[in-house]
């Protein structure tokens, strides 16, 4: 008998819908409780979570999953399944023609011109449909939209145009690839897939700091989403480290909500554009902590309390009082399933050929964050992701010649 599942999420939570999409794909039901629309549960979310302040918080029986790495993680260990008192199905291996990994704007650009093109593309979306810009509030500098469009809205259309030329998505993060023979085989957990084929479009994955403080206080008041997880701390002091765009952003989306935004730089530049900078510096509810690193993140052990500092040119230490810190201080590329079997940099990029999309592998292509350590813009991961289906057309042509 399957146990009785409880996500409690909230609106524009990206966390969220990858949860339900993994629950969703095993068939299982589940009882939502969105915060926002039921703020009397939030202290009853908090207390089944054991001081849980992330979004979503999962709830498996008498089991607190977690959030949704938590839930990928016992997925990818399988202990998953049984959890939900699941059985094994039969593993069937299906054959197709191309094979897009990823489903971020270059997955979904590839999917729309690979779909046009009469490919009949496959997509796995990975666990992070959408990819980063599902993160994203208001985007202001892609082309087409004047007066800017919500990340997640973007994808969405995205999506919906992909499946419109005949992309076929299907939800599952690649387990293994196997690029030494043809055709190529890709693993989605215990199912198998082969195809003539592929484009990986992967992106990248948010990146930590790596002290030990960190991890006792994520999903306490450590986050590295402030459009899911600022909805906790209205009202509040909070903190956000980077200096790039992401860093930018998310500080003035939470200056909307907080009462005060620390903005924690290594540096004395920034390295964000100058209409972002500008923006920053313009907002009184946002103080900037220039040459300085978090040393410590210091709580009660239910809940951040203050961080401790320390300066990158005097090294002297000082403390501000925060009851949240979110990171934003760039990203790492995707392609730990792929190594020993494509070339990667000294960054973990992948490595493509000349000013194309292919890689040392015929047959296989590559585009979007995934091999872009530089740009890392919207528009010119969905450019890449153009060139990459043409790439693959023209590739699968003059094999299907020969």
């Amino acid at each position: 008998m399957n146990k009785k599942i409880t996500i409690y999420s909230k609106y524009n939570c990206p966390y969220c819908t990858r949860a339900k999409m993994l629950l969703e794909s095993k068939k299982m039901k589940y009882t939502e409780i969105n915060i926002q629309d039921h703020p009397e549960e939030r202290e009853n979310m908090i207390r089944k979570s054991n001081g849980g302040k992330t979004f979503p918080q999962i709830i498996i029986g008498d089991l607190h999953v977690g959030g949704c790495d938590d839930l990928y993680e016992l997925d990818r260990s399988k202990k998953l399944d049984s959890i939900l008192g699941l059985t094994s199905e039969k593993v069937e291996t299906k054959h197709h023609k191309l094979v897009i990994i990823g489903s971020g704007p270059a997955g979904y650009t590839a999917g729309i011109y690979a779909g046009r093109a009469n490919l009949q593309p496959v997509l796995f979306t990975g666990k992070e449909k959408g990819g980063q810009l599902t993160t994203t509030t208001d985007i202001e500098n892609f082309p087409g939209f004047p007066e800017g469009i919500n990340g997640m809205d973007l994808m969405l259309s995205m999506e919906k145009q992909a499946k419109k030329f005949g992309t076929e998505f299907i939800f599952g993060e690649i387990t293994k690839i196997d690029l030494k023979k043809r055709p190529f085989t890709i693993y989605v957990g215990d199912k198998v897939h082969t195809s003539e084929a592929v484009i990986i479009a992967t992106g990248a994955t948010a990146r930590y700091l790596g002290i030990p403080s960190e991890e006792e206080y994520r999903g306490k008041g450590v986050s590295a989403c402030a459009t899911c997880d600022g909805f906790f701390f209205k009202g509040k002091d909070v903190a956000i480290v980077g200096g790039g765009d992401t860093a930018m952003e998310e500080a003035s989306y939470l200056a909307n909500l907080c009462n005060k935004v620390y903005l924690i730089h290594r540096r004395d530049t920034f390295r964000a554009s100058q209409a972002m900078q500008d923006r920053v510096k313009k907002n009184p509810k946002i103080e900037i902590i220039y040459s300085s690193t978090v040393e410590e993140i210091i709580g009660d052990k239910v809940e951040v309390k203050e961080l401790k500092l320390k300066s990158t040119v005097d090294k002297s230490i000082s403390t501000i009082n925060v009851a949240g810190l979110f990171i934003a201080i760039g990203h790492t590329p995707n392609t730990g399933f792929l190594k020993g079997q494509l070339p990667l940099d000294e960054k973990g990029y992948l490595q493509v050929i000349d000013n194309t999309c292919k890689t040392k592998i015929p047959g296989v292509f590559a585009c979007g964050d995934i091999v872009d350590s530089d740009y890392r813009q919207a528009i010119t991961a969905a450019g890449s992701g153009c060139k990459a289906a043409i790439d693959a057309e023209r590739w699968l042509d003059t094999i299907k010649t020969k």
